[in-house]
């Protein structure tokens, strides 16, 4: 026995005549984690986790900082600057089809929003009712909006003629639909509706398309990490996961509960609203009925390909998406584990 394996040997006897697990014995893994948006209510879903302790006791040290965009979030965990995050897929499958030769193009690892939460939402004053009223008219959103980038994929779905885009910051896209100085937007259900409300939108008077309504079977986001990290600590990985999944499963069961890990770190938010969108995002993404049929955290492989094929071509991207190299899992927690989904 050499010095290092009699030091572990030892520490490892210390920890357990103070009723310590060998996990909290050792040094926790630190893993520096990117959400894909600000601290709103799905954030809950990993700031609960680690409000509860799961990830400490799994002997990990995780830090969680709040997001501008999945594409920033991929390019970060891209560049070494954070070892997982939370990103929509198809930006995933972006940056692996333009950068081919990065030496560490981000992984998905698990699959969380099982479909997109990308829909077109306009006021019914508009005349719009269905995807085709679209053709010709102004359409808004932030260029990297998940909804706009994916648009051609709904429109060649749904035979819609052409529109007119507009671009503006995202914090100006509900205002501007209210205002009339666009048609219509893109955007997540759970984000651009609830704003609209907050912008004094009635319910009644809000027409919302959504993309998995409209014949998009697109993926959403899924968690993502480095391939450094898969390569040199996978057990860090399979932990992360494992205790995701153990306070998802808790989040979907009461969404008013889990908010308040939301609220801890933003104290300004409004937990009653920010409720209500992880609410929205569990029933419409999370435990959808696709997620029920493939089972949580895991894909469909005809359905993935299908979705690298269409990514390719609505981004023009410089490669072809290969979905072998942006998908594994062989990391995932055992199905007893994924079992987190209540039945409906």
């Amino acid at each position: 026995m050499n010095k290092r394996q009699l030091l572990q040997s030892f520490l490892a006897a210390s920890a357990l005549c103070f009723g310590l697990s060998p996990a909290l014995a050792q040094s926790p893994t630190p893993i520096k984690f990117q959400l894909d948006w600000r601290f709103e209510g799905p954030a809950a879903l990993f700031l609960h986790p680690a409000a509860k302790g799961y990830f400490k006791a799994a002997g990990l040290d995780v830090s969680i900082d709040a997001g501008n965009g999945s594409g920033g979030t991929v390019t970060r965990v891209a560049s070494g600057a954070y070892d997982m995050g939370f990103a929509d897929l198809a930006a995933l499958m972006e940056f692996h089809a333009n950068n081919p030769d990065s030496p560490n193009k981000p992984v998905a690892v698990m699959m969380v929003y099982n479909n997109t939460p990308a829909s077109v939402m306009a006021l019914k004053k508009s005349g719009i009712t269905k995807p085709t009223d679209l053709a010709g008219k102004k359409l808004g959103a932030p260029v990297f909006d998940a909804g706009r980038r994916a648009f051609p994929i709904f429109a060649k779905a749904n035979n819609i003629g052409a529109v007119n885009w507009t671009a503006m910051d995202p914090t100006l896209r509900e205002t501007m639909l209210m205002r009339g100085d666009i048609d219509a937007i893109t955007g997540f259900t759970f984000t651009s509706l609830l704003n609209l409300e907050a912008r004094g939108a009635k319910a009644a008077d809000i027409v919302v398309l959504p993309y998995p309504d409209y014949g998009v079977k697109l993926y959403g986001n899924v968690i993502i990490a480095s391939p450094k990290l898969i390569k040199e600590n996978p057990a860090a990985v399979k932990k992360f996961l494992s205790a995701f999944a153990k306070g998802a499963k808790e989040v979907i069961a009461n969404p008013a509960v889990a908010i308040e890990s939301v609220k801890a770190r933003d104290g300004i938010i409004d937990s009653k609203l920010e409720t209500r969108r992880l609410q929205l995002a569990i029933d419409t993404v999370i435990n959808s009925a696709d997620a029920r049929a493939e089972g949580f955290g895991t894909v469909n492989a005809g359905r993935m390909s299908l979705m690298a094929s269409q990514v390719s071509d609505a981004f023009g991207t410089k490669t072809r998406v290969s979905p072998d190299a942006v998908w594994t899992a062989s990391l995932l927690p055992p199905s007893a584990e994924l079992n987190i989904l209540s039945k409906k």
